[in-house]
């Protein structure tokens, strides 16, 4: 449903013949309800005499205040609270936080916990993946407003994505303890291994899901994309042995490569009155950088899995993607990834060693970076000789992501605008927009307004 509403009031101007009063006349367009985000949010579009003014990303939801909640805490509960931050995605949280505190603590684990916490992570990734590309993005591209309506001109490709995504909650559940919210995973590594059946005894689903994931993408590929082409600064972790997940220094489609522990020194938050959440610019350019699948396929496609490599090539996915709504076949690759990785990993796994190495707290401070499926989550923890928590600080993807969210909306209406077409086909256009970047508001799927106010 669109609500309209025309306001007209009086501007007086003064010249040398007295005051003339000019009417302006304001258009504000509200689209109420969008229930393919996560989290509670808006985008308010301004125009003045045809022209795009402003467009503000809203994040109206209160603060979530999780920094300010782990202080004084022992470093053993911030896993379990941060994987709260997000149901859709709690193992990027998790991944980050011990990843960080193990830095602050100064040891690493045994190369068998790091492997099972990159099947975790692969969990996560098919689970969100599965989720965003069938039923929260594609309908896009087919004018339905649901993976509900979606399913009813393709019923198997959005059972198929069904699917999918059901066979990462299961690894998840395997690994993790369950699916929402793991709670297997500890500082250091595991409270315990899972034993070999319960893993191989997914090998099967897992071997259907990649060639799933494989068919998944090539449908999505064949989508008719608008056309639209932006310069991006991409930014994400780069590994030069493996696809990043878990770790990795920071690149960027600029020539930046830097360590996780620089992070403060290159990236800068600030406020804006329109949003609860940061928003972050680079510090030598103070604009905005772009973060999620399609940045990480853009710097790391050599070292994607064998067949996703080979299906980008296929699908002749361009090298140097700039165009966001293909972000949709970017997930679709990553997706056939993580499939495979994981296959590799379950055929393999033996439980050895110990399920989490020890450590004595120590004073100290940790950084650390994962791949959360939209983009780079960044970490930080002080830690006191009692190993409670002094400080932290947690610098999501999509808060990230704002900045050029905007910008994207800015420029793609303005080329829109050149057709003069209705306004809630505006307001729909960006609302598309912003989905390409998959954005977690709150990390709980809600909905998300769209105001238009015109200017004259």
């Amino acid at each position: 449903m669109i609500l309209v509403s025309n306001e007209r009031s009086a501007i007086f101007t003064r010249s040398d013949e007295g005051y003339f009063m000019t009417a302006v006349n304001t258009e504000t367009i509200t689209v109420p309800i969008l229930t393919r985000v996560e989290g509670e949010g808006g985008v308010t579009i301004r125009t003045r005499q045809g022209a795009i003014e402003e467009v503000q990303l809203n994040i109206f939801e209160p603060p979530r205040l999780f920094e300010a909640l782990l202080r004084g805490r022992p470093l053993e509960d911030v896993p379990d609270i941060t994987a709260r931050i997000c149901g859709i995605c709690p193992v990027a949280y998790q991944m980050s936080s011990v990843h960080a505190l193990e830095s602050a603590l100064g040891f690493h684990v045994t190369p068998e916990i790091r492997r099972l916490r990159r099947l975790l992570y692969c969990g996560e990734w098919i689970e969100s993946h599965g989720l965003h590309v069938h039923l929260l993005h594609a309908p896009d591209f087919f004018g339905v407003a649901s993976g509900i309506e979606l399913a009813r001109q393709f019923p198997k490709e959005v059972q198929r994505g069904l699917q999918l995504k059901k066979f990462g909650n299961r690894l998840l559940e395997a690994l993790g303890g369950r699916a929402i919210h793991p709670v297997n995973v500890t500082v250091g590594g595991f409270h315990r291994l899972p034993r070999r059946e319960e893993l191989t005894r997914l090998i099967p689903d897992f071997e259907w899901g990649l060639q799933a994931a494989i068919d998944a993408t090539r449908w999505v590929a064949g989508f008719t994309f608008p056309d639209f082409q932006q310069q991006y600064d991409f930014v994400a972790l780069s590994h030069p042995d493996e696809y990043a997940m878990n770790e990795g220094d920071i690149a960027s489609s600029t020539g930046m490569m830097i360590s996780v522990d620089q992070y403060d020194d290159y990236f800068k938050e600030h406020h804006v009155a329109h949003s609860t959440a940061l928003h972050s610019v680079r510090r030598d350019t103070n604009l905005p950088y772009f973060l999620g699948p399609l940045a990480r396929v853009n710097l790391n496609r050599d070292q994607l899995s064998p067949s996703a490599k080979r299906l980008a090539d296929e699908l002749k996915f361009p090298a140097d993607c700039h165009n966001p709504f293909q972000s949709i076949v970017a997930r679709g690759l990553e997706l056939v990834h993580a499939y495979e990785e994981s296959l590799s990993i379950l055929k393999d796994y033996q439980p050895a060693g110990p399920a989490r190495v020890e450590y004595r707290p120590t004073k100290g401070e940790g950084s650390a970076a994962t791949e959360a499926p939209r983009g780079l989550l960044f970490h930080h923890y002080a830690i006191d000789s009692d190993g409670k928590i002094v400080s932290a600080r947690i610098i999501p993807p999509t808060s990230q992501n704002q900045g050029q969210i905007e910008r994207d909306v800015t420029d793609y209406l303005t080329v829109r605008l050149q057709t003069a077409p209705a306004r809630d086909q505006l307001a729909t256009d960006a609302e598309r927009l912003v989905r390409t970047y998959d954005p977690c508001i709150s990390c709980s799927t809600h909905f998300l307004k769209v105001r238009w106010e015109e200017l004259s």
